[in-house]
């Protein structure tokens, strides 16, 4: 009898969500959704549910390079996806082992405020974002208030966003996806940029907040970058894949936001 074969295996390094939305454990159902074997580190532990964020803890430095060690030790990685990482000791710690470690793809998320407003990321830590983890990335994914924070600039005009994906590429990533979730609008638009030109990624806007929709976003950019797909075409279906999981999504909790039924 032969032997199933292996599915490609792809790495998620972020914070759990207890409620199951977000994070990890969005990461984590991404990737089974599109056939990919999961993995795991966690850098943050949160408290939160579908009503907001109550506490964050964040995992001893130890104990994440221990988790990197354990998986790339032993499991042939296709892609990595970073999601909240929380303070700037561990941004230079991943970035340092992935450095080490060279993954074939690596898609940041650059999570820096949840849905519900709680910082997720330390201020100080935006700058080892941007000099040390951002020039390792293949696909760089921030949402409009993220990519005003790396840029230290407002973008509020079309003229804007368009300057805005050259000067997110000069920070060394290999391409940038400019997501269009926090901007008005009937349709969600979201950018792509790299040395090609850039591309635009259209959908209707849904009557309703997602949660876990940025997190969800890069880990199926991984997912499909891990099976084999181009950055390009891997953006289009994860675009498309986030917005039939958002338009089918449900209220599991008392809040008001939607999670992604994946």
């Amino acid at each position: 009898m032969a032997q199933p074969t292996t599915p490609p295996i792809a790495l998620t390094i972020a914070g759990s969500d207890s409620g199951g939305g977000a994070g990890v454990q969005a990461d984590l159902k991404t990737f089974h959704a599109h056939g990919v074997h999961g993995l795991s580190v966690i850098a943050a532990v949160t408290s939160q549910n579908t009503r907001g964020v109550s506490a964050i803890h964040a995992v001893p430095l130890t104990h994440i390079r221990r988790q990197i060690e354990a998986v790339f030790d032993d499991f042939p990685i296709a892609a990595v996806k970073t999601g909240m990482l929380g303070n700037a000791a561990t941004v230079r710690l991943v970035a340092r082992e992935l450095r080490k470690r060279k993954p074939a793809w690596l898609v940041v998320d650059p999570v820096m405020i949840a849905t519900s407003g709680a910082r997720l990321l330390d201020e100080d830590a935006i700058d080892a974002m941007i000099n040390e983890l951002i020039p390792l990335a293949d696909v760089l994914t921030p949402n409009l208030p993220e990519a005003e924070a790396l840029l230290g600039c407002p973008l509020r005009t079309s003229t804007r966003l368009a300057s805005a994906g050259e000067a997110l590429l000069a920070l060394g990533a290999g391409s940038v996806l400019l997501k269009g979730g926090h901007a008005r609008g009937d349709e969600v638009v979201d950018r792509y940029f790299d040395d090609r030109g850039s591309m635009e990624v259209r959908h209707v806007r849904l009557p309703r907040e997602g949660h876990g929709t940025g997190c969800t976003l890069a880990s199926a950019i991984a997912a499909e970058l891990a099976t084999g797909q181009t950055p390009r075409s891997a953006v289009r279906r994860a675009s498309a894949y986030v917005h039939r999981a958002l338009k089918q999504g449900y209220r599991p909790g008392g809040g008001s936001t939607y999670v992604l039924r994946h």
